[in-house]
């Protein structure tokens, strides 16, 4: 256990602030890899449950028609800067495609700092509950002021400037969260495509179960039924089993950003950066940007 420990160690001796770029790297592409790549999906549905962008979404019909890109480009932007850095040349780029894919539309700051709040606090919310070990506050502090820099470059304002008013924001907004037809349509696409991960014959009992992994208030913000608790428990045991194996496990030798490449199914033979992005359509709005 000593030697699981080690990153851990490492990332403890480092300041949240000064270093949080090394910190979030370690703790996305060593510690936890699989939770972190989880609360993404996580925080991608949360953000359906606001209106304003349930009906952005549905407008442009990209869940609908390409549903798995829109999540591989998602979870590779991401990933992108957590691996390299969002100053380094592929994390500016990164930050390009991600400020081109959002420019046409009108979407309000505090709707973007939501979003951006979820990419903070789901994580921390997921691995707490599920992961191998409790982030450490060195962890959740660096992940705080990482995204408050990459909100910066992103242009949005605001970001409340410490740890603890941030999540107070996050925590005050989801009173606007609530179920719409718009994210209804987008919670059954995203859960018809993790459903497609499995097996044809498991992909039912997959699309039932995924919910019961689900908080209580991303649930009823989706207007998703509660699963029975038999579901709950199971699901829960569950991931706590998977974090007890991963917790005697080695630690990685190279992070997981590694094999990024080999994750992602809307590109099996690997991607182009500058091309992560389909070009997004909505009534109104330019077909292709600049």
């Amino acid at each position: 256990m000593s030697r699981r420990l080690a990153n851990a160690r490492r990332i403890e001796a480092l300041d949240p602030r000064a270093d949080h770029q090394e910190i979030y790297a370690i703790s996305t592409g060593y510690e936890f890899p699989w939770d972190y790549r989880g609360a993404l999906e996580l925080a991608l549905l949360r953000t359906f449950a606001l209106p304003s962008i349930a009906r952005l979404l549905v407008s442009t019909r990209e869940f609908a028609k390409a549903g798995q890109r829109r999540y591989d480009d998602t979870a590779i932007l991401m990933g992108e800067l957590a691996a390299n850095g969002y100053d380094s040349p592929r994390g500016r780029l990164a930050l390009r495609r991600i400020n081109r894919s959002h420019h046409p539309y009108p979407i309000d700051n505090d709707a973007m700092l939501y979003v951006l709040s979820t990419f903070v606090f789901d994580p921390i919310r997921w691995i707490d509950a599920y992961g191998w070990r409790s982030l450490l506050p060195n962890e959740k502090h660096a992940a705080y002021h990482f995204y408050r820099q990459v909100g910066a470059r992103m242009g949005i304002e605001d970001v409340p400037d410490s740890y603890d008013a941030f999540a107070a924001f996050n925590r005050d907004f989801e009173q606007h969260l609530h179920p719409t037809p718009d994210s209804r349509d987008l919670s059954d696409d995203v859960l018809g495509l993790v459903a497609s991960w499995f097996p044809r014959p498991l992909r039912g009992a997959a699309r039932r179960l995924v919910p019961a992994t689900f908080d209580d208030g991303l649930r009823a913000g989706l207007g998703l039924p509660d699963p029975p608790g038999w579901q709950q428990r199971l699901a829960a045991r569950g991931l706590r089993a998977r974090a007890g194996v991963v917790r005697r496990l080695p630690p990685r030798r190279s992070p997981a950003f590694d094999r990024a490449a080999e994750q992602f199914r809307s590109y099996p033979d690997g991607y182009d950066l500058d091309r992560v992005g389909a070009p997004h359509t909505i009534e109104g709005a330019p077909s292709r940007l600049p």
